[in-house]
């Protein structure tokens, strides 16, 4: 599959930013698919994830509350709504689908970075204080 992530830009604290993720090349609507984050100097993390029937989300702690994943099935394309942005959330925002179709365990656990098989190229998301 090929993502294509885009949406990221410069904002002011406390402002917002909608992330799209486009998918080709396989049946969408059968991955669970997340969105993951890397700041300067930092490791990629976990920020949101989201099943392939939409029925089950996750979040990393920080994010909470001011960002929304959501997937549109027809568009073949995931979103991230994020509001009240902070400092801190400036990364290079990457888009992440399963590697396996219909993973089960992420109706129980938060999945794991290694669970996603197929990668965006990112888009970077800039937040001034």
């Amino acid at each position: 599959v090929q993502l294509q992530a885009c949406g990221g830009g410069l904002v002011q604290a406390g402002g917002s930013l909608r992330l799209s993720c486009a998918a080709s090349g396989r049946t969408f609507s059968s991955y669970n698919m997340g969105w993951f984050r890397q700041a300067p100097g930092k490791e990629r993390e976990f920020v949101a994830a989201i099943s392939w029937s939409a029925g089950t989300t996750y979040y990393t702690d920080s994010v909470k509350g001011r960002f929304t994943i959501s997937r549109d099935n027809a568009k073949n394309t995931v979103y991230l709504q994020m509001n009240s942005l902070k400092p801190e959330d400036t990364a290079v925002y990457y888009c992440a689908a399963d590697g396996r179709p219909y993973r089960r365990s992420f109706l129980y656990t938060q999945p794991r970075s290694a669970d996603f098989g197929s990668w965006g190229q990112g888009t970077l998301v800039t937040v001034s204080s």
